[in-house]
């Protein structure tokens, strides 16, 4: 058996954050990771650049977290996105802020990102070892450590839980902190995934896969009123859409379950009957009456060729045969020979091209969870529980979660750091 002030189990941004913390405290800390390496996950987040934070106000950060972001109000508080950037700065990584206020490091490699933190929790102190927890150990209402799977049995005065959600179980988020926490008595709000990619009944998007779509506008509607709408980038994929515009999509969109069965059949029908649509416009930079003359150009360049080989000046050669079936042109027809309306099917079909979502990809695929424990049952001014004395929490179990765009890494540095500093008093 093994004595610290401070045990810290997850050595993902939260925990590393913690650790951080809680030793630049003076605290003797351990910081447990059950992978080889630290920040697995945060390795491939932003598609290897990281986005690290998202350099705006508190408001906007607020505005930006759809759920429980009151909770998240006096960590923000304590560690806002200029402390963020400073602290990476300050620790020789410098960083960009980009469209939409994206915060990346200059070199767009993520495992800079990781190196930095690992090298701060490391020059701080604090103690790094390998080891999976399996049981708190709880004493007359208050946690005084863990018993790992290994029989390693780890002393403390105060525990962290930073171990992540279920998304992206291969970098270790398997929901362990759920079971632990859940030891302590904490009520765990089921989770499920989301930011991401989204199933569509309809099979054009499969007959597009691979291409994507940059600075289109992606409306949400459920039973006719819209619920989230933004200029972006989208992909299409084999099951539906994916990237940006449509991860940042799926959080507005109810009909998620608890995650159970995960298999792609069980989310497949889990938007079914919701009445939500989805709708692209493909030139959101021409109006109406802009675009239903841009076709005229080609079409004078073309005028002798069939439809479909006339419209690569427009639009990509992929989408072609999909955006001409939808305004109901035959592919021979001659370009000297469109009429007035088929023009104006065109561009319907470009300015409202609608899409059906049926449900979510499995949440194995989800870069976040959204759920975890009950933010009701922590205390929002220092991260500690309300119902076991020395436990605290900080990062993606908790039943936080923001838009993408750095909102979700910067609720793991500030409650990492909150939990850390909290638990170093």
């Amino acid at each position: 058996m093994e004595q610290y002030e401070i045990l810290i189990i997850g050595g993902g941004p939260a925990g590393m954050m913690a650790a951080v913390s809680a030793a630049g405290q003076g605290a003797k800390v351990l910081l447990l990771e059950r992978n080889s390496r630290l920040g697995r996950k945060l390795l491939i987040t932003g598609k290897g650049r990281c986005n690290v934070t998202n350099n705006c106000d508190r408001d906007t950060l607020l505005n930006n977290i759809p759920r429980n972001p009151r909770f998240l109000y006096s960590a923000f508080a304590q560690f806002s996105p200029e402390d963020t950037i400073a602290f990476f700065e300050n620790r020789g990584l410098p960083l960009k802020t980009e469209r939409g206020n994206r915060v990346f490091p200059v070199s767009d490699k993520a495992a800079d990102v990781e190196r930095t933190l690992e090298s701060a929790v490391r020059d701080f102190g604090a103690e790094i070892r390998t080891g999976r927890a399996e049981r708190l150990i709880l004493e007359d209402g208050a946690v005084k450590g863990v018993l790992c799977e290994d029989g390693t049995e780890y002393r403390a005065g105060a525990v962290i839980l930073a171990c992540g959600g279920r998304s992206y179980p291969l970098t270790g988020s398997t929901g362990d902190g759920y079971a632990l926490a859940a030891q302590a008595g904490h009520k765990i709000v089921p989770p499920v995934p989301s930011l991401i990619p989204i199933l569509t009944e309809e099979s054009d998007p499969k007959e597009m896969q691979g291409l994507s779509l940059k600075n289109v506008t992606l409306t949400v509607s459920k039973k006719g009123k819209p619920v989230y709408e933004e200029l972006g980038e989208l992909l299409f994929t084999h099951f539906g859409l994916s990237g940006p515009l449509v991860l940042s999509a799926s959080a507005h969109m109810a009909g998620k379950k608890p995650a159970g069965d995960c298999g792609e059949k069980f989310y497949a029908s889990m938007l079914k009957g919701e009445g939500y649509s989805l709708s692209i416009d493909w030139k959101p930079g021409l109006s109406e009456e802009q675009l239903d003359r841009r076709p005229l150009r080609d079409f004078a360049k073309y005028q002798n060729k069939d439809v479909i080989n006339s419209l690569g000046e427009l639009l990509p050669r992929k989408s072609i045969p999909v955006i001409l079936r939808r305004a109901g042109i035959p592919f021979e027809t001659k370009v000297n020979s469109i009429t007035k309306e088929q023009r104006h099917a065109l561009l319907n079909a470009l300015k409202r091209f609608t899409l059906t979502p049926v449900g979510f990809r499995p949440i194995e695929e989800a870069i976040i969870t959204s759920g975890g424990v009950d933010v009701k049952q922590v205390n929002p001014r220092n991260m500690e529980s309300k119902l076991c004395q020395g436990l605290y929490f900080a990062g993606e179990m908790l039943d936080v979660d923001g838009y993408t765009g750095g909102f979700n890494l910067q609720i793991a540095f500030a409650t990492g750091y909150l939990a850390g500093q909290s638990a170093a008093r």
